[in-house]
């Protein structure tokens, strides 16, 4: 929600700067999420007048132009078509920036003559579409004056976050209500003009849905002209970021953002028969006020006449009844639309608009006959014309409530004690209605208040929630007992472990477009309602979300891109937590050592992925390098890590060229992906804590061993038999040579191990290093492996 400083005051009287109510908004619960002034990006554009114009020596569409703002006469070259001597335009100084696109105005020649600043348009100013020629004001304009202050655009911009619950806060007054009840000043009263009626409405108004329309009101104004509306509104509009259109729709707009009321104005004359609000036929089509067709069906609330709908009732206005500069009769609607009607209607058009805010929020229904005289008096004034009378079909819903309450329970609920009379005042600024005996009465514009605890919040937000005491909750006595529960530890210790290696945490969506979750197998879990139509697959692997942001980074410049996410997939049999990792780009750049910058490879995914999984637990050791990683990775360089055959603990390597390809990624990537809920979760009977660290009496024993195996076999099943072969003794096995060529048989490898060996309560003697010895080798044999003599 965006409003001016000016026209808060129009409802708020104070003296209050930006600065201080930018700070009481936030502090009472609309929080300010910036504040822009026009007037800043317009510094150095003055009120200047043409002295002399005279044609360019060395182009037919260029003028050398003498202009006065203020500092004495500059020649200034000028193509527009308009520019001639005696204008008064906006003249932009040497130094200043052009808002349309950021160029700084330079003294330079163009085209051979010198050119001091620049002679602007309304598009290059961003205040408007009309660059056909500059800006022309009217001869009594001050010359030498700052254009910001002559145009009266020195005026704040305040955008302010309006919760759900808040639909009051959709208008600008009921913003200055708040402040006014937060001691910012007092709420001036509300001029509602009462146009008297000067003939019968000619058209019947009506009704034939309460559920989704409980009340609609219209009224038919004659004889009106509409032209542009008065600069003040257009100002106004424009500063929120709303198109100035015409008088008549600047003026429902205007309304709308002022009382948070939104209405419509047909044109009478493309009326036919009554007007009503109805429910839609199943397969009815309108063309909406954007442009687009929208395809029906019974759930919605329409506005129709003879020939059909005009209106998708509290969202969008239709394109053939909308008014024209020809309009000289219009018909004025007010309704009070039911607000779930509104929101399914437009979550199944996937419409969004201004009015449907308002209306799925849920508007005053109690301001109907206020809101169409205030509409009235607005359009006789700046369009001229006269008024019908006010036809009236439906009842607005009566929201009337009390609650009983207790000052009390400012202080239980709220931690706040309040004096009595300070909650009466806040309450009663805020529009409620409070009796000798403390019961409330809630103003049609507050359906979000239903009980006591309501009234405590908002005593509370309009004290200010900074002046709640933090009160720390009871302890029992002696150590709390830890709560994360196991996985919980594994998570955090992986999350620990991948920043600790110089990995970037990323956060990305759940849900992913089509295209990206087929590269990956595709998704099972498909949205009905997604926030959007590139957004509506649910995540079978966290890799596409940290890729696209691998590519983000890339194409801004990234050299070596390192991120991993911690969140969850999404399969068939339910959610799996799982650690993503990408590394792409460079791993270390050029230098005069290497040359040329080195890229990833599967290795580095390899030696990632065993890191991280000690990390977080896994028992590294025992894991197997095996196949079958998956499509999106490259077959020849990738691989799983598995706890026996079947439990698939991490996936690997290098991306298949084509996946990188769906991505625009270009170079090396590799990818990891650790499936943490497939580790075993580690639970001792104290807790989560490690054990106390206890080294070894006596020294660690190290022999080496050399096989002859074949060349195809994978070295990683002997090392797992070595170290099975006597896991009392055995420790650690590591390779530390492989070999093939002279002196090994063709087809054959030498493979050399080292075996370290931890003696427990005694050294070992010859005899007992034989016996672990042969164990080794008799384990070795059974993987076809022998000795190397």
């Amino acid at each position: 929600m965006k409003f001016t400083l000016s026209w808060l005051k129009e409802h708020l009287d104070t003296d209050a700067d930006i600065n201080a109510i930018s700070v009481a908004l936030t502090q009472i619960g609309l929080e300010v999420e910036g504040i822009e002034n026009p007037a800043e990006k317009l510094a150095g554009f003055k009120v200047a007048k043409v002295l002399t114009a005279a044609p360019h020596p060395q182009a037919d569409k260029l003028q050398v132009l003498t202009v006065d703002a203020g500092d004495g006469a500059l020649q200034v070259v000028c193509g527009a078509p308009n520019a001639r001597a005696g204008l008064i335009g906006v003249f932009g100084i040497e130094g200043a920036v052009v808002p349309a696109n950021g160029m700084v105005l330079r003294k330079a020649a163009i085209r051979g003559v010198e050119s001091n600043g620049m002679m602007c348009s309304t598009r290059e100013l961003e205040l408007g579409e009309d660059h056909d020629g500059i800006i022309e004001l009217p001869e009594n304009a001050p010359i030498g004056t700052d254009f910001a202050d002559y145009a009266a655009l020195n005026d704040p911009v305040i955008d302010v976050a309006i919760t759900p619950n808040r639909q009051d806060c959709m208008g600008v007054r009921g913003i200055a209500r708040d402040l006014a009840a937060a001691g910012f000043g007092g709420l001036k009263p509300l001029n509602i003009p009462q146009v008297a009626a000067i003939f019968p409405c000619p058209i019947e108004v009506r009704t034939d849905d309460l559920p989704g329309c409980p009340a609609f009101y219209g009224r038919v104004i004659r004889g009106v002209t509409n032209g542009a509306s008065p600069d003040w509104m257009q100002r106004r509009l424009q500063a929120v970021g709303q198109r100035a259109i015409s008088a008549l729709v600047d003026i429902t707009n205007y309304v709308m953002l002022d009382h948070g009321r939104p209405s419509h104005a047909y044109d009478l004359s493309t009326l036919a028969g009554p007007v009503v609000a109805r429910k839609a036929k199943d397969g009815e089509r309108v063309t909406a006020l954007n442009g687009k067709e929208y395809a029906l069906d019974s759930s919605m609330t329409v506005i129709a006449d003879a020939n059909g709908v005009h209106d998708i009732a509290g969202i969008m206005g239709g394109e053939h009844s909308g008014c024209s500069d020809t309009t000289t009769d219009v018909l004025l609607e007010v309704a009070y639309f039911d607000p779930d009607h509104i929101a399914r209607t437009g979550q199944r058009l996937a419409l969004a608009s201004d009015a449907r805010s308002r209306f799925e929020r849920g508007v005053d229904p109690a301001f109907l006959d206020e809101a169409t005289q205030l509409l009235t008096g607005l359009i006789l004034s700046i369009c001229g014309g006269e008024a019908s009378e006010i036809v009236r079909s439906g009842q607005p819903p009566e929201l009337g409530r009390t609650i009983r309450y207790d000052p009390q329970l400012s202080e239980r609920l709220g931690g706040v004690a309040v004096p009595d009379a300070q909650q009466r005042a806040i309450l009663t600024g805020l529009g409620f209605k409070i009796d000798a005996g403390w019961t409330v009465s809630v103003p049609s514009w507050r359906r979000d208040v239903d009980g006591a605890a309501d009234l405590v919040e908002e005593v509370i937000r309009v004290i200010g929630l900074d002046n709640v005491p933090s009160t720390p909750l009871p302890r029992t006595e002696g150590v709390a007992r830890p709560t994360a529960t196991p996985m919980q530890m594994v998570e955090r210790r992986a999350r620990r472990a991948a920043a600790a290696r110089g990995l970037q945490e990323a956060i990305t969506w759940s849900f992913l477009p089509e295209a990206q979750a087929a590269a990956f197998g595709g998704g099972v879990w498909t949205l009905s309602n997604p926030i959007s139509e590139d957004l509506k697959v649910m995540r079978p692997s966290l890799l596409p979300g940290l890729l696209a942001a691998a590519q983000r980074n890339a194409d801004r410049g990234a050299d070596s891109i390192r991120l991993f996410e911690i969140g969850r997939r999404y399969l068939a049999e339910g959610e799996r937590l799982t650690l993503g990792v990408v590394l792409a780009g460079e791993r270390s750049p050029r230098n005069w050592q290497q040359g040329k910058a080195q890229g990833f490879d599967a290795f580095d995914a390899k030696a990632e992925a065993l890191a991280l999984l000690a990390a977080a637990g896994a028992p590294v050791d025992n894991l197997q390098v095996m196949g079958e990683a998956g499509d999106h990775f490259h077959p020849g360089q990738s691989a799983t890590l598995r706890l026996g055959p079947k439990t698939v603990v991490a996936s690997f390597g290098a991306l298949h060229p084509a996946t990188a390809k769906t991505f625009g990624l270009e170079g090396p990537v590799v990818a990891i992906e650790i499936y943490l809920d497939a580790l075993p979760v580690k639970k001792s009977k104290d807790g989560f804590m490690r054990p106390a660290y206890t080294p070894p009496a006596l020294q660690t024993v190290r022999r080496d061993f050399a096989f002859l195996m074949q060349a195809e076999e994978p070295v990683d099943g002997l090392l797992r038999a070595v170290r099975g072969a006597d896991k009392v003794n055995i420790v650690a096995v590591r390779l530390f040579d492989l070999f093939t060529g002279q002196g090994v048989a063709e087809g054959q490898k030498s493979v050399a191990i080292e075996v370290a060996l931890q003696p427990v309560d005694k050294s070992y003697d010859e005899a007992a290093l034989k016996a672990i010895s042969e164990k080794i080798v008799a384990a070795a044999v059974k993987q076809g492996a022998t000795l190397r003599g």
